[in-house]
């Protein structure tokens, strides 16, 4: 019964093989947070490790984006800890963050619309020497061939896409340790999200980066998940390996009973309203 808790003991994953979770990157120890007023998420524990996909999953309004915005720093925890690696990073503000190496792609306002692609990865290594832009911008290329065509172009002419890809290049730009995504598939046809997890977001994985994943598409994030969360009401209801839970028999009620195959709506309605 009960919520699983995160454990190190020897598990196996859906092709047998025995693996350990890594080492966590980014730890979230009982947090509590919300935007003043009654707390939307209620102590939630999380870890991800290099080279781990970790999903979090749940119905519209259960607190996924309230809980990536309290890890990043634009909003402040009522209580509970994080650490980045042994640092206790608690209550530090976004730009420190992600000068320690916490890469964040918001699910709108993700990209600045009116720059060029070029610009828009140019303001993603702000935090870097001018003269090392050029030669981080030929390194994520390298992850996304699909962009040094699309330099000139001016962000609002990219297809959605496109555009999430930017997005996540835009802060891959300085390079960091966590990389934490929130909806990236929102808007996305379904090949188009199917593409995004398994090449994209994978890849960033297998690169060695941990990666903290909010995902509507339920079965889709747990294709390509490692770990998984699911949260509904803003606590912790399960979490473990993806298989674990699809076998899971009370699965489909917990959570796809909540109309995750539907598109994607913006999580707004999270207070209730």
């Amino acid at each position: 019964g009960g919520s699983r808790k995160l454990s190190t003991r020897t598990s196996s994953d859906r092709e047998g093989a025995v693996i350990d979770r890594p080492v966590p990157s980014l730890r979230a120890m009982n947090i509590t947070s919300g935007y003043g007023g009654v707390p939307v998420v209620r102590d939630v524990s999380i870890s991800v490790g290099p080279g781990e996909i970790v999903a979090i999953i749940g119905p519209n309004g259960a607190g996924k984006s309230t809980l990536l915005k309290s890890l990043v720093g634009i909003l402040r925890l009522d209580s509970g800890r994080i650490l980045l690696g042994d640092d206790d990073v608690t209550n530090h503000p976004p730009e420190d963050l992600a000068r320690r190496g916490v890469g964040y792609v918001p699910q709108v306002n993700d990209i600045f619309e009116p720059l060029s692609v070029l610009e828009n990865l140019e303001m993603g290594g702000y935090l870097l020497p001018g003269h090392a832009i050029p030669a981080r911008i030929d390194e994520v290329a390298k992850t996304f061939p699909a962009l040094p065509p699309m330099l000139r172009r001016r962000a609002d002419k990219l297809s959605g896409g496109e555009r999430k890809m930017l997005a996540i290049a835009r802060v891959l730009m300085l390079d960091p340790r966590v990389m934490i995504l929130d909806e990236p598939t929102a808007n996305l046809s379904p090949k188009l999200a199917d593409s995004l997890l398994r090449e994209h977001v994978r890849g960033l994985a297998d690169a060695g980066k941990a990666v903290l994943l909010v995902e509507q598409r339920a079965r889709a994030a747990l294709q390509v998940a490692d770990w998984t969360c699911v949260l509904v009401s803003g606590a912790t209801r399960l979490e473990g390996r993806p298989g674990e839970l699809l076998a899971r028999e009370d699965f489909e009620e917990l959570f796809l009973g909540a109309g995750t195959s539907m598109p994607a709506a913006p999580e707004v309605q999270e207070d209730g309203k």
